[in-house]
């Protein structure tokens, strides 16, 4: 490689690498939380549910409770089930009747409890995990700049793996076996830096590039629909496969009785190990009334299986069909692999905890970035001023990443011992304490006493987590392992066992000049 290939290389990663490192801190550092959003969720409300997205539902029992709630007749009525919760999404579409009530001619939104049959609003169904779930794309900023912001950090993410790949790509086998802790500290960084970044390569290119579509796409709508699309979007999303059929409201009562559970079930036993997953209902209690039944195979089973079916309740002919073995497109196969990889929801709890730990990798990565810039422009030669100045920009780099991980502890603490907490209160509890924690190591200027004292911390309060969970539930990890609560039980151990790793690390720190 030429020298000038080299330096643009060199500056393109690291100029990238610079003014994304705080931002991509935390999108890893909440995205690696967010592997274990579900489990987050049951833990806090002290619930356990199937480890799968199938709904479990009585259909009738919770039809008619909301009937007598929100009037369905003429309603379209989505039942889903995104997360391996007790709670499955619901929407009413408004009212295609207008004898009925006005207020029935509004959309609503809600969560329905699969047990109790009560409901719940978004903003009453917070959790600590959905907070993580979204502060990992940055939603607490707000819309869409948030949105925008993370999807143009995965890009710049993108840049920076491929340029630092080109950089290293000579050395790139015998760098990875090289690492020299007792050398002066820019080799040690050095080492570091690129012996994790090649550990976490793939997983991280794979992010990078999943994290952008997802987040900026509409850059990359926007110009097929006015190419191909001539603006109309509803056609692209149309061929898409993203609108379901719709079918008219004839104004007519429906004198069939309505019976979802069969038609559920008859779907169920189409296909041999088939999971429903979402169940529409068009013009409820009209003749012209249209039940849509979609779900998929397990993943062990075909990674890209999606059917459903169509029904015409009247007479209960099926109208569409769609099977998930043999008819799944290449449009299927795209949509779903881009989403399964970004969740790594389908190597169960294995691939999570892999992902789990190469998130945590990823951020020590970034970390040990910011410190070979520091310590590459830290020189005799260099003027006093300049120096301070770029120990100050560290500082306040490390002081907001590295505090992250205790104040993710204390609240998980707090979301157990005041649940339920709000949404207003999750938002004060994490973001007024982190706060707090960055203005305090901001003032110590000691990158030193950041690194260890975050670390500390985070790992005492670590372990309190299990502890607030046992005695304000009554029942510890070993009590919810007996008891097959395993997902209260695998976020109790999760803590354990992360708090000792990094109070081990903490206790292993050695000041280094």
């Amino acid at each position: 490689m030429s020298n000038r290939n080299y330096n643009i290389y060199f500056h393109t990663h690291t100029v990238s690498g610079i003014v994304i490192s705080v931002v991509l801190y935390v999108i890893f550092f909440a995205g690696s939380f967010s592997f274990f959003r579900d489990e987050i969720i049951n833990w806090e409300r002290n619930e356990s549910t199937a480890i799968s997205k199938e709904i479990q539902l009585d259909y009738k029992t919770a039809l008619d409770t909301l009937d007598k709630k929100y009037i369905l007749k003429g309603r379209s009525i989505t039942l889903s089930q995104p997360h391996a919760e007790r709670r499955v999404n619901v929407f009413l579409a408004g009212t295609k009747d207008s004898l009925v009530d006005k207020k029935a001619r509004e959309g609503q939104f809600f969560y329905l409890d699969t047990k109790t049959f009560q409901t719940s609003t978004y903003e009453g169904s917070y959790s600590l995990g959905e907070f993580l779930y979204r502060l990992h794309f940055l939603a607490q900023v707000p819309y869409p700049l948030g949105y925008y912001l993370s999807g143009f950090v995965a890009l710049f993410f993108l840049f920076a793996i491929i340029t630092g790949v080109l950089l290293h790509w000579k050395k790139i086998v015998s760098n990875f076996y090289i690492f020299r802790p007792k050398e002066k500290l820019k080799t040690l960084w050095t080492d570091a830096h690129t012996s994790l970044g090649l550990i976490g390569l793939p997983f991280q290119f794979v992010y990078a590039i999943t994290g952008a579509f997802f987040m900026i796409k509409i850059f990359i709508v926007a110009p097929s629909v006015i190419a191909l699309y001539q603006g109309d979007e509803n056609k692209l999303y149309a061929d898409l496969e993203y609108i379901d059929p719709i079918f008219d409201y004839e104004k007519t009562a429906l004198t069939t009785p309505i019976d979802i559970d069969e038609l559920v079930l008859k779907t169920k036993n189409t296909w041999e190990d088939f999971e429903i997953t979402r169940v529409l209902i068009q013009n409820y209690g009209d003749k012209n009334m249209h039940v849509l039944i979609e779900g998929e195979m397990p993943y062990e089973k075909k990674f890209t299986g999606i059917g459903k079916i169509i029904y015409k309740v009247s007479d209960g002919k099926i109208v569409a069909k769609k099977d998930p073995v043999t008819e799944n497109s290449y449009l299927d196969g795209v949509k779903n692999v881009l989403f399964r990889i970004h969740y790594g929801d389908y190597g169960g709890y294995l691939l999570k905890i892999i992902s789990f730990i190469l998130g945590l990798i990823t951020c020590f990565v970034i970390i040990s970035g910011v410190m070979i810039w520091l310590t590459a422009r830290d020189k005799k030669n260099m003027p006093e001023k300049k120096r301070k100045f770029n120990e100050g920009v560290v500082s306040i780099y490390l002081a907001i990443c590295l505090s992250m991980y205790p104040v993710t502890a204390l609240a998980f603490i707090a979301s157990k011992v005041f649940y339920p907490l709000s949404m207003t209160e999750i938002y004060s509890v994490y973001f007024v304490s982190w706060l707090v924690l960055i203005i305090f190591f901001i003032i110590k200027k000691n990158n030193y006493f950041t690194n260890k004292y975050t670390l500390l911390s985070g790992s005492i309060l670590g372990f309190l987590v299990p502890v607030s969970n046992g005695i304000m539930s009554g029942k510890w990890f070993w009590d919810a392992f007996l008891e097959n609560h395993f997902q209260v039980f695998f976020i109790d151990v999760l803590w354990i066992l992360l708090s000792s790793a990094t109070l081990y690390t903490a206790l292993s720190l050695k000041k280094k000049s």
